[in-house]
């Protein structure tokens, strides 16, 4: 798969993600006019890149699939010794490996650290990527809020570290995270403060196509009566995507929120259960 494959690929199939979120009742013939492709060659693609035919993904984006979740895939943090919720390696049907800064280089800002970062396609629309020489540390997506907002909320979080633009040099990580070289490894670099991390270490032990609660996510980490902290540091959360905050629901089946926008949350959980046959 070339990179310029890959590119196109990820930017057509977020075109159709967000026309689809935007138009649940678009049928097939609707939705291939608006892409500007025959109905069989859209289908086609679509059902390669996602898993499934676009009417069986638009199911997966009605209002009760965040309930059936729950019910059905509920992953109990708190209950199970299988989770690993510290330490790195494989991180069930991904391949990451993470390592997290020190709480004393966190409370630097940044200070000394050099940041690469990148505007890269993905599925879920325009995707700024940024990396140190650890990992990538920093996942954000512009379809809701624009371009300069979301760079502005990246920088924000480690203000005085060196920005380098590099898209080049992210690409592999990017096409690895995006799963264009499946089975290849993506290091992450998490940048938080203790708190956080604890936080996002429980993230990363829910599998994909499984949703939590933030109660869950409490009880895990030690400390079950931090409901709101635990939301805050999941809406935290600089990895979007890699570090699945998008798993994260309120008890009642409800989405919760999103840092990035609630379009984005339902089509990476309607695009993960596609995928792994929910």
């Amino acid at each position: 798969m070339t990179d310029q494959s890959s590119s196109y690929h990820y930017a057509l199939i977020g075109r159709a993600l967000k026309i689809i979120d935007a138009e649940p009742g678009l049928s097939l013939d609707g939705l291939a006019e608006r892409m500007n492709m025959s109905p069989a060659h859209f289908q086609r693609t679509f059902s390669q890149w996602v898993g499934v035919s676009p009417k069986r993904y638009q199911q997966y984006l009605s209002i009760g699939h965040a309930r059936r979740l729950l019910a059905e895939r509920h992953t109990m943090l708190s209950a199970s010794n299988e989770l690993g919720l510290s330490g790195a390696g494989r991180l069930h049907d991904l391949f990451l490996t993470w390592e997290a800064m020190s709480p004393g280089d966190y409370a630097r800002g940044g200070a000394g650290l050099t940041i690469l970062w990148g505007w890269f396609p993905s599925p879920f629309g325009p995707a700024l990527v940024m990396s140190t020489d650890k990992g990538i540390c920093g996942i954000g997506f512009a379809e809701e809020m624009g371009a300069e907002a979301a760079m502005e909320d990246l920088t924000a979080r480690w203000p005085k570290a060196e920005y380098v633009e590099d898209p080049m040099a992210l690409a592999p990580w990017v096409q690895s995270a995006f799963g264009a070289e499946p089975g290849k490894v993506t290091p992450l670099y998490l940048i938080g403060a203790p708190f956080q991390i604890k936080v996002w270490e429980a993230l990363l032990a829910i599998p994909t196509g499984y949703v939590t609660t933030y109660a869950e996510i409490a009880g895990a980490i030690g400390h079950p009566s931090a409901h709101r902290a635990v939301g805050t540091a999941v809406g935290r959360n600089p990895i979007s995507f890699l570090i699945p905050c998008h798993r994260a629901i309120r008890r009642d089946g409800g989405l919760g929120g999103y840092h990035w926008g609630l379009p984005r949350k339902r089509a990476i959980l309607a695009w993960e259960a596609a995928r792994t046959g929910m």
